[in-house]
């Protein structure tokens, strides 16, 4: 929740600066606008809509790094004049759709932004407050309210509203930010038959990917059962050939060779479990995803804490993805980052499954291989992970800054 928080809080502070900016672009409007009924506006117009296009696509920008891309709709500036480019912008509905936008986010997305940011700045205030407040001059103690505060029960009474304001901030933070971010992604979103373009060739992409990754896994179940447990059935069939020929010869040359085949027998039943669970883990069967995601946390070479959230029941393919997409983060996380920690943390998000793994070792991870993490793993870490979680139609988003820390946060869409 604390994380969450903090990611709401980033998200205001960001959305309070193209909020700024609104603003900025809504007054200088006002000016033009004005200043057309004599005239000297009409030559403002197209630069106004060139700014105004701009402050949209920052906000678009914005909102791409912390959730689905909102692709810009448009395309090619058009060639000519003012007439030309006037009767462009008329008849593009996505230049109204950005003024429209540019009005809200200037009113309302400004005013969420100060909240959320006023909701912990007067938490931490109130909550030190009884440290400090005999420092203030005569007459200004108070609260962040500017309720008068100069007793002691009064400064104590200050502090616990401290603790107030900072539940509401680990409340309300996260709502203020998708409220502040629904504009945007109403109004600067392209209009359905582009966007619908755009998730067509998503989807095409995606299906290839996972096509491909269920070719990759066919060829790695082939390759295990040829060469391990195959090869072991065949020293079986061998050896107890052997020991059959021997019992008719000597009886009590046969008990080596019939030793030999039961350690042959038993070694190639573990590879075929081995196999059994590389394709869907028992423990998801037995335990649920929670359980088998315990028994991962459990079995990790690097001490992991795991946080699990109220899942309810999720289709299979969501939780084996969940699960191998754990398991493998775990396993490079041990290999490659030298941490001491690692933290796992799974629940909703919206209408999907959001899975973090963070670790606290150098970081610089890479997907295909260079530096080291939850991301690292050569041929099946990240570029794994990737192809098993695009085939959900879900997103991986991958930080690891030279020096750490690193963490994967990965969503998977769950639907009915």
């Amino acid at each position: 929740m604390t994380r969450d928080a903090l990611e709401a809080l980033d998200r205001l502070a960001g959305g309070l600066g193209t909020a700024v900016l609104a603003l900025f672009v809504t007054m200088a409007w006002t000016v033009t606008l004005v200043s057309c009924l004599t005239g000297v506006g009409l030559l403002a117009l197209p630069g106004m809509i060139g700014l105004t296009r701009s402050v949209a696509d920052r906000e678009r920008a914005r909102l791409g790094r912390r959730g689905d891309p909102v692709v810009s709709p448009y395309g090619e500036p058009p060639e000519g004049g003012w007439t030309e480019q006037m009767k462009a912008a008329w008849h593009d509905p996505s230049v109204r759709r950005d003024l429209a936008w540019t009005g809200i986010h200037a009113t309302m997305g400004l005013l969420l932004g100060l909240l959320g940011l006023a909701l912990p700045i007067m938490g931490l205030r109130d909550l030190t407050y009884p440290l400090w407040w005999r420092l203030l001059p005569a007459g200004e103690a108070g609260s962040s309210l500017g309720v008068p505060a100069q007793t002691w029960p009064a400064v104590l009474a200050v502090g616990l509203s401290g603790v107030l304001w900072l539940g509401l901030a680990l409340v309300l933070g996260p709502r203020l930010a998708v409220l502040q971010s629904l504009p945007g992604r109403r109004l600067l979103a392209p209009h359905a038959s582009v966007d619908l373009s755009a998730r067509v060739a998503r989807l095409t992409a995606t299906r290839a990917a996972a096509l491909r990754a269920h070719a990759a896994e066919l060829r790695r179940i082939e390759r295990s059962l040829h060469d391990g447990a195959q090869n072991r059935l065949v020293a079986v069939v061998v050896t107890v050939a052997a020991a059959r020929r021997a019992l008719a010869r000597d009886p009590a040359s046969a008990d080596p060779a019939l030793e030999r085949a039961q350690t042959a027998a038993e070694q190639a039943l573990a590879e075929l479990r081995g196999v059994v669970r590389g394709i869907l883990p028992p423990v998801l069967e037995d335990k649920g995803l929670a359980g088998a995601l315990s028994a991962l946390a459990a079995g990790s070479a690097v001490p992991c804490g795991l946080s699990v959230g109220e899942l309810g029941a999720l289709p299979l393919s969501v939780e084996a993805t969940a699960y191998f997409t754990v398991a493998e983060a775990l396993t490079n996380v041990a290999r490659h980052s030298g941490a001491s920690r690692v933290d796992v943390e799974v629940t909703w998000y919206g209408e999907a499954l959001r899975i973090t793994v963070g670790d606290d070792g150098r970081g610089g991870a890479r997907e295909g291989g260079g530096g080291s993490g939850v991301g690292e793993g050569g041929g099946s870490g990240l570029a794994g992970i990737r192809r098993r979680v695009e085939s959900h139609d879900g997103t991986l988003v991958l930080t690891s800054p030279e020096g750490g820390p690193t963490r994967l946060a990965v969503v998977l869409p769950v639907t009915p």
